[in-house]
């Protein structure tokens, strides 16, 4: 009877180990149990998204200062250094308005007088197309020299603006035609806009709060509100107010960014 008993046990010991030894080869020789391991399983790495270029509208030094290369685009396309010429003698600029209610006279005052020919008197003029090397336009004697790494439009936008700097500020200028003897905030915004057709007719300050694409783009914002409108380009202003302005001078001009924004719709052209 013991010798019965004692053989079930040993036979049942035998099958168990038998039962058993799959389940340990499988574990061992990275079988299903290896598979499921956590510590097995490949590691993936996400690359960083690329910086996004964001052009600065907020500055605080009010210095527009600038001692690097100038460039200067060609009728035939060609990039070759800026030369430029004698300055032009100018009359002292008049006192301020908010909004740059103020006429001047046709040129910029000395010191900040453009180095090429003075605009027309009455009416734009064609200047040099300047360039600069990087992202950010440059303040080169009165005049903004258009940052080589800007799209097209945003480099026509800066050289069409140029045309109207020093002339005076006229109440309601550049609205019934982009061609005026002067312009006023909003006429300066919209003429420098359509010359990197952008835009295809003259709106004032109230319809630049609604104009383009919400906040601030990568290369221009535009601000309006019921009262005023001016334009931040690749990191220069473009106003007629003297506002934040050392030079406090009135009519279209190249300006130094300003410290804040505060009371404007900030609006921007889809994709800039």
């Amino acid at each position: 009877m013991r010798a019965r008993t004692l053989s079930s046990v040993v036979s049942s010991l035998i099958v168990s180990a038998v039962a058993a030894a799959p389940a340990f080869g499988a574990a061992t020789t990275g079988g299903a149990a290896a598979e499921a391991s956590p510590s097995t399983s490949p590691s993936t790495t996400v690359a960083p998204k690329p910086a996004i270029h964001l052009s600065p509208i907020t500055a605080r030094s009010r210095s527009v200062a600038y001692k690097g290369p100038v460039y200067e685009k060609t009728a035939a396309g060609e990039v070759v250094p800026f030369v430029p010429t004698a300055p032009v003698e100018t009359t002292a600029a008049p006192a301020p308005s908010a909004t740059g209610g103020s006429a001047v006279g046709t040129a910029a005052s000395a010191g900040t007088t453009p180095s090429t020919l003075a605009p027309a008197k009455g009416a734009p003029a064609p200047q040099p197309e300047l360039l600069v090397p990087g992202s950010i336009a440059r303040y080169v004697n009165g005049y903004a020299a258009a940052p080589m790494n800007a799209p097209p439009s945003v480099q026509q936008v800066i050289w069409s603006a140029n045309e109207i700097i020093g002339l005076p500020y006229i109440f309601g200028g550049g609205h019934g035609s982009f061609i005026s003897p002067g312009y006023d905030c909003s006429g300066t915004v919209s003429f420098a806009l359509h010359g990197g057709s952008l835009l295809s007719t003259p709106m004032d300050s109230s319809e630049f709060e609604a104009w383009g694409s919400h906040g601030a783009g990568r290369w221009i914002a535009v601000f309006g509100n019921a009262g005023h409108a001016y334009m931040d380009v690749a990191g220069l202003r473009l106003d007629t107010s003297a506002a934040d302005d050392p030079t406090n001078q009135q009519g279209p001009r190249w300006r130094p960014l300003r410290t804040e924004n505060s009371g404007y719709t900030v609006r921007h052209p889809l994709g800039l």
